[in-house]
């Protein structure tokens, strides 16, 4: 098996391509159930957002033809597609999505919004069915390395988004948004950031619109401070926009809901005053066309990058801490994933041990008597102690064979010790509580969690359990193909 990550987004593809293949909130779970019907598709997810569009899956080979799902599922000829389309494995696969979850490949590097989003798509591809455990592996470690980046480095400070620098060129254009009408077409988490940026600029009036109203009205509440912004019904929309300076619009629609007739009537309303139209929405909320009418200026989501550029001058430096950050989390990870083909082997270890200890504890049973509570504790903690210590120099020894990549090490190893690394089911059935002391509080006082236990030795088995636990066995990506 292997990681293959294919995609598009604002770097490699422009607007017009990326709106044919966004998809939508509502349709993102059956269009993951499709990919993950594709044959040789073993687990996947998709990101979708208006600067991307990414599958992530587990194939069992690099000829899986995950690359050619976009082209057929959306009906767009492959090779108008390919030349947009970039493709990682393994490592680099690891690294790109690393990298995105940081928003270190984000139009505006440092926005907080792509790693809600990518957790989005990751809970609906779980709720689909296409989920794992390579992928529950990779996404948790992708979330932790994000977390990580924005903690302690400077990425995220002064947060900005694609919302505010759509807000950002809105000021630039008039100067001052002060006295200015603002329509916000849609009431989702851009608008909702968009219109608290523009209540900090001095807007002179907000309106509000949604095809569902009460968002539009929950919107209008939580924005609500010195201007109190007016909800205005969907089906007044085209009505009301023409008393508004700037229309900045994101909705879901499918097809552009401003159009060029509605820019004519727009500018015959206002006696030929200008508006300007920003669309942060993917597709697009306004017709391409609407730009060619002397008065309406459009900017849509690939012309913010001009603006976005500003930012990342001024984030360089941080953005460099958190690719060191983050370059580092990979190699930890894939490090990581080396070391788990020695976990099968590690677990048997552990539980033919515990077997053998269990064992001479009911063999010697009848000869030790009627024992108190506390001497069962005691003798559970000894003899525990006593194989946890035993046991940690060969795990060790598998451990440090496995880093190095060395399988003929480890065969060895294993062979010496009697132990299989082919016991993959055997080692998942280790994995559960080892049956103890007859008597169940004296077992639990003297558990290797308890005082008297050797810690890293009960570090060591706690590592080899959480290994496979999550299911990280032989064979998985980066590792065994």
């Amino acid at each position: 098996m292997m990681l293959a990550l294919i995609g598009v987004n604002h770097k490699t593809a422009p607007i017009a391509l990326r709106e044919k293949i966004a998809i939508g909130r509502d349709e993102l779970a059956e269009t993951t159930r499709a990919l993950a019907s594709t044959p040789g598709v073993a687990e996947c997810m998709i990101v979708s957002t208006c600067n991307r569009v990414e599958l992530v899956a587990v194939v069992e080979g690099a000829d899986v033809p995950v690359a050619g799902f976009l082209a057929s599922y959306f009906g767009i000829d492959a090779q108008v597609l390919a030349p947009h389309l970039y493709t990682y494995h393994d490592k680099e696969a690891v690294g790109h999505l690393f990298r995105m979850a940081a928003s270190l490949d984000s139009m505006v590097v440092g926005e907080p919004q792509i790693l809600g989003q990518v957790k989005e798509a990751f809970a609906v591809a779980r709720a689909a069915g296409t989920v794992s455990s390579q992928l529950e592996h990779l996404l948790q470690s992708a979330f932790t390395a994000a977390k990580k980046a924005r903690s302690e480095t400077g990425i995220g400070s002064n947060s900005v988004s694609i919302a505010s620098v759509a807000v950002d060129l809105a000021r630039k254009i008039f100067g001052s948004l002060e006295g200015r009408t603002v329509f916000l077409v849609g009431a989702g988490k851009m608008s909702e950031l968009a219109a608290r940026h523009l209540v900090q600029q001095g807007a002179g009036a907000i309106l509000v619109s949604n095809r569902t109203a009460e968002r539009a009205r929950r919107l209008a509440e939580e924005i609500s401070g010195p201007v109190v912004p007016q909800v205005i019904d969907f089906d007044q929309l085209y009505e009301a926009a023409s008393r508004a300076d700037i229309v900045i619009s994101s909705t879901g629609a499918p097809h552009p809901i401003f159009r060029r007739e509605h820019g004519q009537a727009f500018l015959h309303k206002r006696r030929n005053r200008p508006m300007f139209f920003i669309d942060i929405a993917v597709p697009r909320d306004v017709a391409p066309e609407m730009n060619d009418l002397d008065g309406i200026f459009v900017y849509d989501i690939d012309d913010l990058q001009q603006v976005a550029a500003a930012h990342m001058e001024e984030r360089g430096r941080q953005a460099i801490d958190a690719e060191t950050l983050i370059a580092a989390e990979v190699e930890r990870f894939h490090l990581r994933q080396r070391t788990v083909n020695a976990a099968p082997a590690i677990v048997a270890l552990q539980k033919m041990a515990e077997e053998i200890r269990v064992a001479e504890i009911e063999r010697l049973h009848n000869r030790l008597g009627a024992l108190t509570e506390g001497q069962l504790a005691a003798v559970e903690a000894l003899t525990r102690g006593l194989v946890n210590k035993f046991l940690h120099p060969p795990m060790q020894a598998l451990k440090q064979a496995a880093r190095e990549g060395d399988e003929a090490r480890l065969e060895v190893l294993c062979e010496e010790w009697s132990v299989s690394m082919a016991a993959h089911a055997e080692a998942q059935r280790a994995g559960e509580p080892a049956k103890s002391l007859p008597k169940g509080p004296s077992a639990e006082a003297g558990s290797e969690s308890g005082p008297e236990a050797n810690t890293e030795a009960a570090a060591e088995a706690d590592i080899a359990r959480r290994v496979v636990n999550f299911q990280v066995f032989e064979g998985g990506m980066g590792a065994r193909k």
